[in-house]
């Protein structure tokens, strides 16, 4: 199992940056390799990649989303990919994004690639195109706020609102967490809390 975890600050509300992690169908516009994202339920994704020349296809399940916390997901027809996405408030205006992906390297140049850091070259750029994308536009392309809790716990919420904006992609998403999948903390509430030390990030 290759694990790969990055960070990085935008200069965005957490809310704007969570919201668009919601949006699964964008994640085109700023993930390499991504060539679709398809809802097709509120809680479950189908996605085309194409890595190294490898073309595949695999359906992800959203199994635990929170807002303004966190968004993951997990493969679900026999492709070992998980990922999750955690937000932490820096201020009103700056949010720290940290993404862990956990995927099996299938073909030879993948696992050449990951003996060689391109797994985590890849991420890192990802994240720097996410930030572009999010602070050229200000805002996001749409939202989808409800919660969808850990397996064995029933979901709630409403359905993803629409996207607006040119560059959205789709509608809303939630998020999850899979086998050997490692959970990010709950948000801590003195974070948000001026009178225990100011805004800090989480760890």
């Amino acid at each position: 199992m290759t694990t790969v975890e990055e960070s990085i600050d935008v200069a965005v509300p957490v809310t704007t940056a969570y919201n668009q992690w919601t949006q699964f169908e964008s994640f085109p516009h700023f993930m390499g390799g991504v060539e679709s994202v398809t809802q097709t339920a509120d809680t479950m994704t189908h996605w085309k990649t194409k890595v190294g020349g490898v073309e595949r296809e695999f359906d992800a399940e959203i199994t635990e989303q929170h807002p303004d916390e966190r968004v993951a997901w997990k493969s679900v027809d026999g492709k070992s990919h998980a990922g999750v996405v955690t937000f932490h408030r820096l201020s009103d205006t700056e949010t720290r994004v940290t993404v862990q992906l956990d995927w099996d390297p299938e073909t030879f140049a993948e696992k050449i690639g990951h003996l060689v850091g391109a797994d985590d070259r890849q991420v890192k750029s990802d994240l720097a195109r996410f930030k572009e994308f999010i602070e050229s536009r200000g805002s996001e392309t749409g939202a989808w706020r409800g919660n969808v809790d850990a397996p064995g716990n029933a979901a709630t919420g409403s359905g993803p609102a629409p996207a607006s904006g040119a560059a959205a992609a789709g509608t809303g998403t939630a998020a999850a967490t899979g086998s050997g999948l490692h959970a990010a903390p709950p948000a801590d509430p003195a974070m948000d809390d001026p009178e225990s030390g100011g805004p800090r990030a989480g760890l």
